[in-house]
């Protein structure tokens, strides 16, 4: 394939730059940048090694180590060259444009990971993995990418797929082959092996709600009345001062959003505007969009004033989320702590700190609950719905055993198979690999 270059560390000034290179002839173009500072040339490099010299950049040179992968056995599966420079962004460049200049295109966005996944070095899923690494914001959501990039979701997936195609090639035959009576001495148990099948995928779908929640992060509203605390509790939370804290009531008038980790899992937490009746139009808007984020959280934090008396609007929001994923917080404890007919999950003082972290460890019980995130997840929206297909292909063939033809149970098996595909990337469309390496940036 036709040579690609780019640079492979992030924009900015760092102690060390990486240009990449990767395509049929790196070397030769390599042999025009590179001057070795010892006896071997760039011709006779031994792969994996680095070697020390100088790298011709655009009206300079730049005293760095160049590094030769050979095909196949290079992140590409192509023959790669790697220039490791100084950090600077104009020497970086300048080696870039060095190499366009003897005969490299400048890679497209996840170019290098593209032609990794076309050359088989690996799955679409493994892809996918490494994306959600390095954008990964939280230890959590790391270790599930690491669990997709290497490779045994993919794993999973290609054993229950060679299995179908045990299957199939079983069905096929009885289908070719009447004469030969392998319905009664092969076929009796198809549906018992389909059924097995079937159980696997449900069970890696089983997690995807908790592998989602790694992913994307944990979605919690905080809702109540005005002047309860909550953006106090918000704050609390952070450990910094994100939303305004006034005594005037209504001073939320929109949602405020922070981020914070509990025990490797992120959570996603919205401050929300007090729930009342207003007048005031703007007000009426911020009660809008909070009512419509307790609607879609994953948990919500139900504020409630411990110094004073239950009011008929704490009953109302009440009835609005009893039968959501709640926990009833009683704010301002250390004011007072009066028994009330709401009962109380923890009473916490924002402004002194009081239960803040016992207010962590509740929130992680009750919208994680008690999960190994070494373990293996499912997280990826894509996957889910490709081996939700799958599982209802299988359901379908195993509710047609016996009832229709076997050349129609076979098309629930291909179906199947081909959802299963979709998976690694051996049946996934065009349109679904160029979003997935979109998602790259230039140089990986």
């Amino acid at each position: 394939m036709e040579n690609i270059s780019a640079i492979s560390t992030a924009a900015g000034t760092g102690g060390v730059a990486v240009i990449r290179l990767s395509g049929d002839s790196v070397l030769s173009v390599a042999e025009k940048m590179f001057k070795p500072t010892g006896k071997v040339q760039v011709a006779d490099f031994q792969p994996n090694r680095m070697y020390t010299g100088e790298i011709e950049g655009d009206g300079f040179f730049d005293f760095g180590m160049c590094v030769f992968f050979q095909a196949p056995k290079s992140f590409t599966g192509e023959n790669v060259i790697e220039f490791h420079c100084h950090g600077g962004q104009n020497i970086a460049r300048g080696i870039l444009k060095k190499s366009l200049e003897y005969g490299c295109s400048l890679a497209t966005r996840g170019e290098f990971t593209r032609r990794a996944f076309l050359n088989g070095k690996l799955s679409l899923s493994s892809a996918e993995g490494m994306i959600d690494m390095i954008n990964g914001e939280s230890n959590a959501e790391v270790k599930a990418g690491y669990y997709l990039y290497t490779e045994k979701l993919n794993k999973l997936v290609g054993e229950i797929q060679n299995e179908l195609t045990n299957i199939l090639a079983s069905v096929d035959a009885d289908i070719d082959f009447p004469e030969e009576d392998i319905e009664r001495d092969e076929l009796s148990n198809v549906k018992d092996r389909v059924l097995k099948q079937l159980c696997k995928i449900n069970n890696i779908i089983s997690n995807y709600n908790t592998g989602r929640k790694i992913k994307e992060g944990v979605t919690v509203a905080l809702t109540g009345r005005t002047n309860t605390g909550k953006s106090s509790i918000l704050n609390a939370l952070l450990g910094y001062d994100k939303a305004i804290v006034s005594d005037i009531e209504g001073t939320t008038r929109d949602a405020v959003e922070g981020a914070l980790s509990i025990k490797d899992v992120k959570f996603n937490v919205f401050d929300t505007a007090g729930i009342r009746e207003s007048k005031d139009f703007v007000e009426n808007i911020g009660i809008s969009r909070a009512e419509k984020i307790v609607e879609s959280a994953d948990l919500v934090l139900f504020v409630l004033d411990a110094s004073t008396v239950l009011t008929r609007e704490d009953k109302e929001i009440f009835e609005k989320i009893k039968n959501k994923n709640y926990l009833v917080i009683y704010n301002k404890s250390d004011i007072s702590n009066k028994e009330s007919e709401i009962k109380s999950n923890l009473n916490i003082s924002a402004i002194s700190g009081y239960n803040i972290d016992k207010l962590k460890d509740l929130m992680y019980e009750k919208a994680v609950g008690e999960i190994n995130t070494d373990g293996e997840f499912l997280t990826e929206e894509r996957h889910f719905y490709a081996l939700k297909r799958a599982s209802e292909s299988l359901q379908s063939a195993i509710n047609n055993c016996g009832v229709v033809p076997l050349d129609l149970i076979a098309i629930d098996l291909k179906n199947a198979w081909d959802c299963l595909g979709e998976v690694s990337g051996q049946t996934a469309s065009e349109d679904i690999i160029n979003e997935i390496f979109n998602k790259f940036c230039v140089g990986k």
